[in-house]
């Protein structure tokens, strides 16, 4: 009882207000793309990273720069290429002739949200550089560990359809983040809109005139909010199957690891949090799973051939399991 009484108290007046606010100031950029933000927000209120997937030219880039800006937040940007080695990620060490002693430079992976654009252009050793920092938050170089801040949030892009010149994700660093998501091509109506907007206006985007609306205090606040969200006992269960019916699906050859079930709860609850609710429903653990496990699994090469993607199995496991009454 005591318990529900709890629930009933937390007041989300001033976390709903704010966040229409960012809802607002995306779309007077961005037209259509509701569920990608969405599922952005989501990310960054669970203290997540997230991958950006989409052909060229269906605003990941802008969605993530837009998202950092509306934060009042340290911002960076690395552009990844092949040629990119680890030190121009995180930083390198440089003798400083005065002291006579070797001064640490910083990245540009030191800032509180940082987008890595086209990050499967650079080859595995750069990518690797972001492992530790991912998982850890924090930065080990010449046997000294610098911390990053709370807020930190890495925003990646890739291009699944250039394969030229880019090289696959190892399974290690996905898992490491929070969510997949896929931005597809906007329908005809949404084609028609960003054309009279192009038409009305030459200016590609206003991003310049974009102001901060969430400040990083009120955003570390918010993030303490997703951890009194309740969850119902039997919905951790369903999560548990959920994740343990991926490692027996004939369909796939790698399931998911416990990482990626605490993964489901915590974009659950920040998702409920997003809708203005203090509980978690069997909805909202059916809306991020499949952005959530899609890049956790490994098809069969079986399922491969009968023309199964990983998101189409992640749904369908999804639809198979009985949900929590």
């Amino acid at each position: 009882m005591s318990e529900e009484l709890e629930r009933n108290t937390l007041d989300l007046t001033q976390f709903s207000e704010k966040m229409a606010q960012v809802r607002a100031e995306v779309g007077s950029v961005v037209v259509g793309q509701q569920i990608t933000v969405e599922l952005l927000l989501t990310t960054i209120l669970a203290n997540g990273h997230a991958l950006l997937e989409g052909v060229p030219g269906v605003a990941k880039t802008l969605l993530a720069r837009l998202t950092a800006k509306l934060i009042d937040a340290e911002f960076s940007r690395v552009q990844f290429t092949p040629d990119l080695m680890p030190s121009d990620v995180l930083g390198t060490t440089v003798f400083n002739m005065k002291s006579n002693e070797f001064d640490f430079h910083r990245g540009p992976v030191f800032a509180d949200i940082i987008l890595v654009d086209e990050i499967n252009r650079a080859p595995a050793k750069t990518q690797s550089a972001l492992f530790e920092v991912m998982e850890e938050r924090q930065v080990t170089i010449d046997g000294t560990t610098y911390p990053m801040g709370d807020l930190y949030t890495i925003l990646a892009t890739q291009n699944p359809v250039e394969q030229e010149g880019t090289y696959k994700l190892p399974e290690a660093q996905l898992d490491r983040f929070l969510m997949k998501i896929t931005l597809d091509y906007p329908s005809l109506e949404e084609e028609v809109m960003i054309l009279e907007r192009h038409n009305a206006d030459t200016r590609l985007a206003k991003l310049d005139e974009v102001r901060p609306v969430v400040t990083a205090d009120e955003l570390l606040k918010f993030r303490q909010l997703v951890t009194k969200i309740y969850i119902e006992p039997s919905l951790l269960r369903y999560i548990a199957t959920v994740v343990q019916q991926s490692r027996t699906d004939k369909r796939i050859f790698l399931g998911v690891s416990p990482r990626g079930s605490v993964a489901m709860l915590q974009s659950a609850k920040a998702y409920a949090l997003l809708q203005g609710r203090d509980f978690v429903t069997p909805e909202d653990i059916k809306f991020v799973a499949p952005y959530v496990l899609q890049h956790r699994i490994q098809l069969s090469a079986e399922a491969e051939m009968e023309g199964f993607t990983p998101l189409k199995v992640v749904q369908r496991l999804i639809d198979q399991i009985e949900v929590p009454k």
